[in-house]
């Protein structure tokens, strides 16, 4: 069995891998951690840099979970890594965090965890901060 957890450098980031953390101890599952930056953008601030992966993989590494970190690079929507990560590994659940967005921002930008939730072939667990 296994998680995918949707992880970017930020509270919601964070929040979202305490959650996976916690359901992967209690599953028993393996968690596969995607990162991505946003359309190709490989410089903005949710493609986590080489420090927070190695502190991330020494977390997981540390409480025995299973796991493995994927930074893709296929310039690909957040929302589309994640979603092809969970089809790929035959994921029992992907976990994401949210942020407040006024319904106006929604429409404007679009947003990677309403894609999510809408597309996604498993359960999907949205947590905030």
């Amino acid at each position: 069995m296994t998680i995918v957890v949707g992880y970017i450098p930020s509270p919601q980031g964070l929040a979202a891998v305490d959650a996976a953390i916690t359901e992967a101890e209690r599953r028993g599952s393996k968690l596969v951690v995607v990162n991505s930056g946003v359309m190709g953008d490989y410089s903005g601030p949710s493609f986590a840099d080489a420090k927070d992966l190695d502190a991330l993989d020494s977390q997981l590494t540390e409480r025995g979970i299973e796991h493995e970190v994927r930074q893709m690079t296929r310039g690909l929507a957040p929302a589309d890594e994640i979603l092809s990560v969970a089809a790929e590994v035959g994921a029992e659940l992907i976990v994401i965090g949210v942020r407040k967005r006024s319904p106006v921002g929604k429409v404007v930008t679009g947003s990677t965890a309403q894609q999510v939730l809408l597309d996604a072939t498993c359960a999907v667990l949205a947590v905030k901060p």
